[in-house]
């Protein structure tokens, strides 16, 4: 397996937005040759995917890079995008909150993160929380990418 990374463009529409939309990611090489490669970031807006999918791209002429087709592999990570409502609290803090908890996040900004749910996690308590801060008017959140395993620990 090679280890050079990549950047894929995401191509997407956007029901938040209501608009086409593109996003890049980076990516460790698979398998060049079939086109596989594994996701390193944890998606800002692009839902569907996760962190450590195995993901197939390919060099799009109109685009002039290396865009993604397809998961192949995913890898049981889930993906949950979180809006600060509530500007008096620190966005931070709460990032922390979840870091406690096994989650890691990036922030975009201020008043936006996005989270990854790892496989292993059970996510009812992580759920939980979520659903606390948003019924304080703390956050909003949204669920673009959630994994089999974490969905069924709900019902």
């Amino acid at each position: 397996m090679q280890d050079d990374n990549v950047k894929i463009l995401f191509q997407f529409h956007s029901d938040i937005f209501d608009e086409e939309m593109v996003e890049t990611m980076w990516a460790t090489t698979v398998d060049r040759n079939k086109g596989l490669y594994k996701l390193d970031n944890i998606p800002f807006y692009a839902p569907l995917v996760a962190s450590d999918d195995i993901i197939f791209a390919e060099f799009d002429e109109q685009q002039q890079m290396l865009t993604y087709r397809k998961t192949v592999e995913f890898s049981g990570n889930s993906t949950i995008q979180v809006v600060l409502m509530d500007k008096s609290k620190d966005i931070n803090t709460i990032r922390k909150t979840f870091e406690e908890l096994g989650c890691v996040s990036e922030k975009v900004n201020d008043g936006y993160f996005s989270m990854e749910i790892p496989a292993l996690i059970d996510y009812k308590f992580i759920k939980q929380k979520l659903d606390d801060l948003e019924q304080n008017e703390i956050i909003g959140y949204a669920e673009p990418c959630l994994a089999d395993q974490h969905r069924t620990t709900l019902q």
